[in-house]
């Protein structure tokens, strides 16, 4: 799957390796809704350090400075909204009582930063009129296979039996209902305390497959599989009760908030479902994360969809405009939001597709989105490239489409 990119750009990556807390409690919501306004977001991730901070380490003062700079330039760029990522493996960029210091931050996992940064995160981004999405990944615990090199209280140490190592990761167990009430007890905790503008989860559920690699959750499935027709029916189950469960539990803690998943974006193909996309991806979040996306989006579990289309127009196995229809007709009907995950980051001057290499191939994404009154806007991954926008695609996109700033919705 190597035109995935994103999946590869944070893996590969992520296997090389002003002080003071700011009071959250009176900050401003974020921007008024606008009916029919477009979403303009950007990801910032924080996972081996892909965004931000550009490196573990820095001081309080140097890490703020580098968020607020990324916030100022999501204003610039007349971007309304940041999904920023706050829980990238099992751990917090806020003070949490239940999991450890993100290593992103010092270096070293439980190392305090002497800052709160995603309190802080949600302030500037509101003082500047821009959503702050809270970006979780439910169950990947480390990107490597050695517990031990978890700080001692942490919960996979504290409760091996969580934990399933696969790929060369450790991920906690979907099967297991203790580890689904506890990964939505530890990102509740961020929608208590903060006045977060949404939840945010990208396309990891059950691990992408490596081949050769056994996911091993045989105890599980015996203990709680035995009403299922198959593996692959409970392991749905188990991701489809964490995202319903989840959305409920969002509205019982902050009403308001709002709940959107970036799955990988093509469901199924439809030459083994009709009801799927014509794509053939090599892979579909149903069959291989047990991720049953369309589902979601049909029982209205979510407040928007954000699937990433990280291929180009014209694609020869998956099409941008014929997975822009898909997931189009998919929302249809429905109370859900759809927005377009944009691969920004392939757009480059040395590409070796010539289509990324054009400037004006992502501008011409947007145009062709805009064919379809159910799209809601776009996310651009990632904050980098934002900065950057090494062929100047960006620069054209906001030149042809964003002229003047608009609230997220």
């Amino acid at each position: 799957m190597a035109h995935i990119g994103r999946r590869g750009l944070l893996a590969g990556v992520a296997g090389a390796l002003a002080a003071g807390t700011v009071t959250t409690a009176s900050a401003a919501p974020g921007p008024a809704p606008a009916p029919g306004a477009a979403f303009r977001g950007m990801w910032v991730a924080s996972v081996a350090n892909v965004d931000w901070p550009s490196t573990v380490g820095l001081s309080a003062a140097e890490q703020e400075a580098e968020l607020v700079s990324l916030l100022d330039t999501a204003v610039r760029r007349r971007l309304n909204a940041v999904v920023l990522q706050v829980r990238p493996t099992a751990d917090a960029m806020w003070p949490s009582a239940l999991e450890p210091w993100s290593q992103w931050l010092t270096g070293r996992q439980g190392g305090d930063p002497g800052w709160d940064p995603l309190g802080t995160a949600v302030a500037r981004a509101h003082e500047r009129g821009l959503e702050l999405h809270a970006w979780f990944n439910p169950y990947r615990v480390a990107n490597h296979t050695n517990a031990s090199l978890l700080v001692p209280e942490h919960p996979a140490r504290l409760h091996p039996d969580w934990v399933v190592p696969y790929g060369g990761k450790l991920y906690y167990n979907p099967g297991l209902p203790q580890v689904r009430a506890f990964v939505q007890k530890a990102m509740l905790d961020a929608v208590r305390r903060y006045p977060l503008d949404a939840v945010h989860w990208d396309d990891y559920f059950y691990p992408y497959p490596v081949e050769g690699q056994y996911f091993d959750d045989d105890e599980a499935f015996a203990a709680h599989g035995a009403d299922f027709a198959s593996r692959a029916d409970w392991r749905r189950h188990n991701i489809d009760a964490l995202v319903r469960e989840m959305g409920a539990a969002i509205q019982a803690t902050r009403p308001g908030v709002r709940f959107g998943v970036s799955p990988f974006a093509v469901w199924r193909g439809d030459d083994v479902d009709p009801l799927g996309s014509a794509t053939r991806a090599g892979l579909g979040t149903y069959d291989d994360l047990y991720a049953d996306t369309r589902r979601w989006v049909r029982e209205g579990w979510l407040d928007y969809v954000a699937p990433q289309l990280y291929w180009h127009i014209g694609h020869p196995q998956c099409d941008y405009e014929t997975l822009v229809d898909w997931w189009s007709q998919t929302v249809r009907g429905t109370s859900v939001d759809l927005l377009i995950g944009e691969a920004l980051y392939r757009c480059d001057p040395d590409s070796p597709t010539a289509a990324w290499r054009d400037p004006a191939e992502l501008s011409r994404h947007l145009t062709v989105a805009a064919r379809y009154p159910q799209v809601r806007g776009h996310v651009h991954f990632s904050a980098k490239q934002v900065v950057a926008d090494r062929n100047g695609a960006m620069a054209e996109v906001v030149a042809d489409h964003y002229p003047t700033r608009v609230p997220p919705r």
